[in-house]
């Protein structure tokens, strides 16, 4: 793989993982902001149907996305200091890692979405992720088959 292209998708690596880390900040302190009112509508639908969120149940919610948008946060920051240092040194462990930690999360989480009928958690979020950060793993395979 040439130089060139091995960095372009190194980059997009780690700006996909800069814009994920950043919907962690947004979902940690902005959970029900315009940014996420489709999702909150979809998951109000699926899980409290006509009755709507109690003011209890919304508190709770925000509780959960705090953990969740700083796990977020965390794994995404770690992705990013993986690409922009043994990935991009082409070090095999490190495309391993990646896609280990990219799959693992999207396997369990997308299974907890579907047994539960979030299917719009998986749509909106997960499928998307999957692309922008599997994307360049697939595309810089053959840099790492030949790599330490």
């Amino acid at each position: 793989m040439e130089d060139s292209k091995f960095r372009f998708w190194q980059k997009w690596l780690t700006w996909a993982n800069i814009m994920t880390l950043i919907v962690g900040l947004l979902v940690a302190f902005a959970g029900n902001s315009i940014f996420f009112e489709t999702h909150n509508s979809y998951t109000e639908q699926v899980f409290f149907r006509s009755e709507g969120m109690q003011a209890d149940v919304l508190q709770f919610k925000n509780w959960l996305f705090g953990i969740i948008g700083g796990t977020i946060v965390g794994f995404h920051l770690l992705m990013i200091m993986i690409s922009e240092n043994a990935f991009k040194r082409k070090e095999k462990w490190a495309h391993y890692a990646l896609w280990l930690g990219l799959l693992s999360w999207f396997a369990i989480d997308s299974s907890i979405s579907i047994y539960y009928g979030a299917i719009h958690n998986l749509v909106i979020i997960n499928i998307v992720a999957l692309f922008l950060i599997g994307l360049p793993l697939i595309m810089t395979r053959s840099a790492f088959r030949n790599s330490g």
